[in-house]
């Protein structure tokens, strides 16, 4: 591979190490692979006039995302009515349609189903709701403090029908059913004007949300909201103007309309552009130079006013009382289909974000180029004039295919490889602030993920896909899924939590992976309905508290050892014959190593290190190393993985 960027060069260039032949193993070779993640001092910080880089406090998060419909039921009183979910997939609600008791086996279909004209059981699981709301998440926020999490990713909270929320109603408000008085909020929103930001009023729910942000300030937990200023819902403001008034409407600019209803005809021939074809999320007009096939896609939003009322809802959550302080803001965006707007509005749009907040974090989704097979490369979009960091599935799938030979085995040295790749031409800054994420709510749940060994997101759903298990993943999945999660806490980037993985949740992709999250003090029914009517074997839905116990544990190694955030990463032992692998964390004084055994029998690895004396098992702090003549043995059972710090 050739780098252009002669620092990306220099940290890849590979250096062989001497090192000693044991007897009861024979390693046919060592190279160390290392590049520096450039530890700043406290004087060395960046200031806050130098808007390029990325804010420190993201690069040592520990992210949690909520998709707050299914992450706690606070309040009954504000659930969803079938009037709310109107204007959304799918169209046809059954007149016995009522939210789904939350501990509901995941493919029974529910009792209003036998009387839908609905085709199939996805369109079941698409029409519920069960009640999740932001009173859910005050009440919850304590179990996140425990849990070690320093920033909280919500999906879209914006008003929409939609369970996912990507479908607004309005960008401007919280959802109605995400308060406490959603009548009333209906009633609120009609009073205002909705191209005049001064007219604009507080909500019961953005009141509630405002006082979310407060409770996670208080335990020191950033908050950023989830955006798409690519599309809105059918159901927005502006798009049923555009119905209504046709291309008489002020907003008929504002949509990619193909044509507009004649109404001296009896056909509707109202025609617009959906995203990706779904036609209740209309796209946003834009100017684009070149090809729609050229990514980064060159141009900017073709409305100016547009654009204005993005930027008067982005300032609105950033400083929400304007009085230039934007601490009881939002900390940043997490912006969708990142890759289909045009860079120039990206450009605009972080000025607007930094000059209100400069320490406000802006993660992309850069993701698909072409599905299934090619990542869009996210190098464009991270020169210091567009975004922060990437949501990190560039990282993910090579780390599945190692880790969990899916879709077929890999070796140590191209697991290495496929990492170097991903981080050729990105400057070190925003490599430390990425999202590493291992699920998401468009990707199936981690366990699942790794008991699955088909490629990755790709007939990820049993309807796509008959062999597809959706059961509780055994447990040599979830030895892979601790060795997994021992790689994330230890390498470069923030590690990202998808609500519920870490006590063992399970799900197939979208919307499988949304299910509801499982407590402690709520009874659910056993999961022994398949969607086909097979037989599966029955599994017990509840918390896997050891599960639970061991990502504490890893949050806490993370959040102990600044190592683990700005240090070197030294891969000191790529041994594909055995298929062992170890790489150091290292600083002028502080050294992890960490080490995997990704074979099926007992290993011995005979590692360099840059330290002489005791290392100890950060995950068993009884046992103690220690190196001698710059090596360290390591005695490793199959399937395994070790954390070992240096005691300086």
């Amino acid at each position: 591979m050739i780098f252009k960027s002669p620092q990306l060069r220099a940290f890849f260039t590979p250096k062989l190490k001497p090192m000693k032949v044991k007897t009861s193993i024979l390693i046919l070779f060592v190279i160390s692979i290392s590049f520096s993640c450039n530890q700043k001092s406290k004087t060395e910080q960046i200031s806050n006039t130098d808007l390029s880089y990325a804010p420190e406090w993201s690069k040592q998060a520990i992210w949690y995302q909520i998709f707050v419909e299914r992450f706690r039921n606070g309040d009954s009183s504000n659930d969803p009515t079938a009037k709310d979910i109107v204007g959304t997939y799918p169209d046809s609600i059954p007149g016995n349609w009522h939210i789904t008791e939350w501990g509901h086996d995941w493919y029974k279909p529910d009792d209003y189903f036998s009387n839908s004209p609905l085709p199939n059981k996805w369109d079941n699981l698409q029409l519920r709701r069960f009640g999740g709301d932001l009173q859910g998440v005050l009440d919850e926020l304590d179990y996140l403090q425990s849990l070690g999490i320093t920033a909280i990713y919500f999906n879209p909270l914006n008003d929409s029908p939609s369970l996912h929320k990507y479908d607004p109603r309005y960008w401007r408000h919280i959802d109605r059913n995400f308060g406490p008085d959603p009548e009333n909020d209906i009633e609120l929103i009609k009073t205002e004007n909705p191209v005049n930001p001064e007219t604009w009023k507080w909500t019961s729910a953005d009141q509630l949300f405002l006082k979310v942000i407060d409770e996670c300030h208080k335990r020191n937990i950033k908050v950023i909201l989830d955006y798409s200023w690519n599309h809105t819902g059918k159901e927005f403001w502006a798009f049923k103007d555009v119905k209504e008034k046709g291309k008489d409407s002020e907003f008929a600019d504002w949509y990619e309309i193909e044509s507009f209803d004649d109404p001296t005809t009896e056909e509707n021939e109202f025609k617009y552009n959906g995203w990706a074809g779904v036609q209740t999320m209309p796209e946003i007009k834009k100017d684009i130079i070149g090809s729609l096939e050229d990514v980064p896609l060159k141009g900017n939003l073709h409305n100016e006013a547009a654009k204005q009322h993005i930027f008067n809802v982005t300032k609105r959550w950033l400083d929400p009382n304007m009085d230039g302080d934007p601490s009881e803001g939002v900390d940043g965006f997490r912006l969708d289909v990142a890759e289909k707007v045009p860079v120039g509005f990206w450009q605009d749009y972080r000025k607007v974000v930094k000059s209100i907040n400069p320490e406000a974090y802006l993660v992309g989704e850069i993701w698909w180029k072409s599905w299934p097979d090619e990542f869009v490369m996210p190098q464009f979009y991270l020169q210091g004039d567009i975004f922060d960091a990437i949501m990190h599935y560039h990282w993910y799938r090579p780390a599945r295919n190692f880790f969990a030979d899916a879709p077929e085995p890999m070796n140590p040295s191209d697991f290495v490889n496929g990492l170097k790749k991903e981080f050729e031409d990105i400057k070190i800054d925003n490599m430390q602030a990425m999202m590493n994420l291992t699920a998401s709510h468009d990707a199936p749940r981690t366990a699942t993920s790794l008991y699955n060994n088909g490629r990755y997101k790709y007939k990820a759903k049993p309807w796509e896909n008959e062999n597809y298990k959706i059961d509780k993943p055994d447990e040599n999945t979830r030895a892979i899924q601790k060795m997994l999660l021992i790689h994330q806490y230890t390498y470069i980037g923030a590690p990202h939590i998808w609500y519920g993985d870490e006590v063992g949740m399970w799900g197939s992709d979208d919307p499988c992976t949304r299910k509801p999250m499982v407590w402690a003090d709520i009874k659910y029914d056993e999961e022994k309905t398949h969607p086909f009517d097979k037989e599966r074997k029955t599994d017990k839905v509840e918390q896997d508290t050891s599960l639970l116990n061991f990502y504490k544990k890893l949050i806490h190694i993370r959040k102990s050892n600044s190592v683990l955030v700005y240090g070197e990463i030294d891969f000191s032992l790529i041994d594909d014959e055995n298929r062992t692998l170890a790489y150091n964390r290292k600083n002028e004084s502080d050294e992890i190593v960490v080490a995997f055994n990704k074979s099926e029998s007992a290993k011995l690895l005979h590692i360099p290190v840059t330290n002489n004396g005791e290392y100890y098992d950060a995950l068993n702090d009884i046992q103690i190393y220690s190196s001698k003549d710059g090596f360290i043995d390591i005695e490793m059972e199959p399937t395994n993985a070790i954390i070992l710090i240096f005691k300086n």
